[in-house]
C-alpha cells in the first residue's frame, strides 16, 4: 500500500523540511521505499555543481528512491522571496497542472512519499494559482507544521480551515517551537490540540542539537499509516 502526505506550514521557516525528513527516516526503519519532493523551490545557491535548494537537496538525500535533483526540485528559482516573483524575474512561469502531474507520476516509485511546500499554504505561484492549488491537484492527504510562537493560534486554524476549504483531509499536525522563549506554550499547545480536528503526530520541542536517538521518537509515523 502507497502513503503520500502534503507538507504545509504556518509560514516560512517553521520547520517543513525537518518534519519532512523524519517521516521520511521513520518510514524507511518501517521498510518501506521512500522519496521527498520539493516542487518549487526559492533560494537556490551551488550544491556539488548543481544549482539546488538547500531544502530540496535534504530531501533528496534522505530518500531511499533516488531521481535526479531536477526530478526531485523541478522548479529551482534563484532568489530566496516568493515563488511567483522569484519566477517573474528570471523569465520563467510555473504552471500547477504540469507541476501535479510530475509529482503524481513520481508517487508511484516509492511505498512512502512526501510533498513538501514553500512558504504557506496559500503563496501564489502565478497570477491566478497558488500553492494550495497545487496541493488540491496532488490530492495527498495534508500535513501541517505549525511554527510554535506568539500568533500560532490564529495561524494554525486559518491554514487548517483553508485546507478543509480545498476539500483535502488534514492528516495530523506538528507543534514545532521554534520560539525558545515562547510564553504560555503549553497554553497555545492545548488550545490548538482542542479546536483541531486532526491528531497532533508530534511535538517537537526547542533543541538546537537534536541527536539521532532522540529525532526517532519525535513523530507518532503509525499513526498516520494506519488504514
Amino acid at each position: 500500500m502507497k502513503h503520500s502526505f502534503f507538507i504545509t506550514g504556518t509560514d516560512t521557516g517553521v520547520g517543513k523540511t525537518f518534519v519532512a525528513r523524519l517521516l521520511l527516516k521513520h518510514a524507511e526503519a518501517l521498510g518501506l521505499s521512500t522519496l521527498g519532493l520539493k516542487p518549487v523551490a526559492a533560494g537556490c545557491s551551488d550544491h556539488s555543481g548543481t544549482l539546488a535548494n538547500e531544502d530540496a537537496w535534504e530531501l533528496m538525500h534522505s530518500s531511499s528512491v533516488q531521481p535526479s535533483y531536477s526530478e526531485v526540485n523541478p522548479v529551482a528559482l534563484l532568489e530566496p522571496m516568493a515563488p511567483h516573483i522569484a519566477a517573474q524575474r528570471e523569465g520563467k512561469e510555473i504552471s500547477v497542472g504540469p507541476l501535479a502531474q510530475h509529482c503524481r507520476q513520481l508517487m508511484n516509485t516509492a511505498d512512502f512519499t512526501v510533498i513538501e511546500g514553500a512558504g504557506g499554504w496559500d503563496v501564489p505561484l502565478n497570477d491566478a494559482e497558488s500553492m494550495a492549488d497545487l496541493a488540491q491537484q496532488i490530492a495527498s492527504p495534508v500535513i501541517l507544521v505549525t511554527g510554535m510562537r506568539l500568533g500560532c493560534i490564529n495561524h494554525t486554524l486559518l491554514t487548517a480551515s483553508a485546507i478543509a476549504s480545498s476539500g483535502l483531509e488534514l492528516a495530523g499536525w506538528v507543534a514545532n517551537h521554534i520560539a525558545p522563549n515562547m510564553s504560555v506554550a503549553d497554553e497555545n499547545f492545548a488550545a490548538l490540540e482542542q479546536r483541531l480536528a486532526a491528531p497532533c503526530i508530534g511535538r517537537i520541542p526547542w533543541e538546537p542539537w537534536l541527536t539521532e536517538t532522540k529525532e526517532h521518537d519525535l513523530l507518532n509515523l503509525e499513526a498516520l499509516l494506519q488504514p
